[in-house]
């Protein structure tokens, strides 16, 4: 089954939807189940993520699937562009966003909207840099969105894609299937009370497409230079591409 088939809570109606609603249900707890499910390693992930992108320079940049807000925060406190911009489809991942930004007193330098990723609301070559951190698994169609965002960068600018993904080890994998499958939906269901997203979540991951079948779609949807790092026993992928000059 391909990852735009598969949906947080019934197969009947649109993906984008089903995930707006999942991520307003568990906004909440969001942050702790992130940390708790990766051990922390995700920091790690998203810190090797942003040193990818600061090496373009870029001034401005989207983050889209913005969620909570720790990577486009990440991306600022580290690179220091003149501007990030936020865009999620959930609401309430917004507004703990938004908290975390006030907090640190970055309300202009960084935005937050919610916008769909297969409609950007944003002009032709407008960002120097596109990121998405654990989000293109969610995309209700994945080459448009690609190309949604190829769209959006300056000729020259960098696409960057962190996504959670499967190991090839089999020993890996056989500890990784019981982690995921059962231990993860569990956990989520006692945090946040909603037990459907953390059984999609393992779900997705699976489905989602990774390596070199990824990206295809990038290169298809019109990216160059597009490669992929993996991490962690590879249960992360980071994946970059360039929109051609």
């Amino acid at each position: 089954m391909k990852v735009e088939e598969i949906k947080p809570y019934s197969n009947e109606g649109e993906k984008a939807r089903q995930v707006e609603q999942m991520f307003d249900s568990i906004a909440p707890a969001y942050d702790f189940m992130n940390r708790a499910m990766t051990m922390g390693i995700d920091r790690w992930w998203r810190r090797v993520a942003v040193k990818m992108v600061g090496k373009t320079q870029p001034r401005r940049i989207l983050d889209v699937a913005t969620g909570t807000g720790d990577f486009a925060i990440d991306l600022y406190n580290k690179i220091k562009p003149q501007q990030v911009v936020g865009i999620d489809l959930s609401q309430g991942m917004l507004d703990v966003a938004r908290e975390k930004i006030a907090k640190r007193g970055l309300d202009n330098a960084i935005t937050v909207q919610q916008a769909d990723c297969l409609a950007l609301p944003f002009e032709e070559r407008e960002f120097d840099a596109v990121t998405v951190a654990f989000g293109v698994r969610n995309f209700e169609h994945l080459l448009q969105g690609y190309q949604q965002m190829l769209r959006v960068l300056k000729p020259g600018g960098m696409l960057c894609v962190i996504e959670l993904s499967t190991p090839r080890n089999r020993v890996i994998r056989w500890f990784y299937d019981i982690y995921t499958l059962h231990i993860i939906p569990w956990a989520g269901s006692l945090k946040s009370g909603d037990s459907s997203a953390y059984r999609y979540l393992p779900q997705s991951i699976a489905a989602v497409p990774q390596g070199d079948e990824m990206l295809a779609i990038m290169r298809e949807a019109g990216f160059t230079g597009c490669k992929v790092k993996r991490l962690t026993l590879g249960t992360c992928s980071i994946y970059t591409g360039i929109r051609p000059q």
